[in-house]
């Protein structure tokens, strides 16, 4: 049984990237461009994302400019993508759906 920390690899890795929307692996990380409307509705949506980050008590890496939000998930104790990274996307994607 794999847990929420262990690293995903191969196989793993691309059937869990493979079940989220637009994420893709870069430079060792999921990664995501959201793109909303205007500044206003990506401040919303990275405000609902650091809240749902707070709760899960793992944090991203992330980059604004006006309308974009770029997102990078990893586990640094770990080493690379968990399962727990993959949970925070889908939590990040509600977000988005909601903004």
């Amino acid at each position: 049984m794999t847990t929420s920390r262990a690293l995903l690899e191969g196989e793993t890795l691309a059937a869990a990237v493979a079940g989220l929307d637009g994420w893709a692996v870069k430079g060792g990380k999921l990664h995501k461009e959201y793109v909303f409307t205007d500044f206003v509705e990506a401040f919303g949506f990275m405000a609902g994302a650091a809240l749902c980050a707070e709760r899960r008590n793992h944090h991203p890496e992330w980059f604004n400019v006006y309308r974009t939000v770029r997102v990078d998930l990893s586990t640094h104790d770990a080493g690379g993508i968990t399962l727990w990274d993959v949970e925070l996307a889908k939590d990040f994607d509600a977000v988005a759906r909601r903004s």
